[in-house]
């Protein structure tokens, strides 16, 4: 259930304490970007890039059952988050290997269809969270927050046309996916993963280890 965080006085005890009840909310976050959407809206009517958007939605989010897990949308850039007790109970691929799964597969079809003109190149960035939180500060609308919802925007940063970035501690849960799972590495999207890179990002007090999947 999403908190709403509304109290007018700004020194309130009681906003306190509601706050330090609020418990974490593990789960994976997803970022992912719609690429040069903003110019085909220059040089095409909407009966063209509405087409692509609807297509490119279509696949990324309505194909992976994904579309109840959109928090917010931003232009053409939608934010999405995966709690572990939803992804427990999804009826197949309801681990973090399959969700990585999902999402490659999604970029390799548009990236690969042979109608070029259906879709729109995507990226992409997944971190999982430990540090987040299920509360808003608007009434109605579902969100959450936490320093590692603003760790997955920032790997957005690392990211470029058909390219998934994710986190290492992504990385080590679908590594672990694979040992218990029993599913060799050469039959998943690893075979494309790159060595691990690190880079000290602008707010977070540590680097931060991540990895590339670039969809050919």
């Amino acid at each position: 259930m999403t908190h709403y965080i509304h109290f007018s006085n700004p020194n309130s005890p009681e906003m306190i304490r509601e706050l330090e009840a609020i418990p974490r909310f593990p789960g994976t976050c997803f970022f992912m970007d719609i690429n040069k959407s903003t110019d085909i809206k220059y040089s095409g009517g909407l009966k063209d890039w509405g087409r692509k958007l609807n297509n490119t939605f279509n696949i990324l989010l309505y194909t992976n059952h994904f579309q109840g897990n959109v928090v917010k949308g931003i232009g053409d850039e939608v934010m999405l988050y995966i709690p572990d007790d939803e992804l427990k109970k999804k009826s197949s691929n309801n681990h973090y290997l399959g969700l990585l799964e999902d999402i490659f597969a999604s970029l390799f079809i548009i990236k690969n269809h042979a109608d070029p003109g259906m879709f729109l190149n995507c990226k992409v960035a997944i971190h999982y969270c430990t540090e987040v939180y299920n509360i808003t500060f608007l009434r109605g609308a579902k969100d959450y927050y936490g320093s590692d919802i603003d760790l997955t925007a920032r790997l957005m940063t690392k990211s470029f046309e058909n390219r998934i970035v994710l986190s290492e501690r992504f990385y080590g849960m679908v590594r672990e996916d694979l040992s218990s799972l029993g599913v060799p590495e050469n039959e998943t999207c690893l075979t494309h993963v790159s060595d691990k890179f690190t880079f000290h990002f602008q707010g977070v007090p540590a680097p931060t280890d991540y990895r590339i999947i670039d969809v050919k």
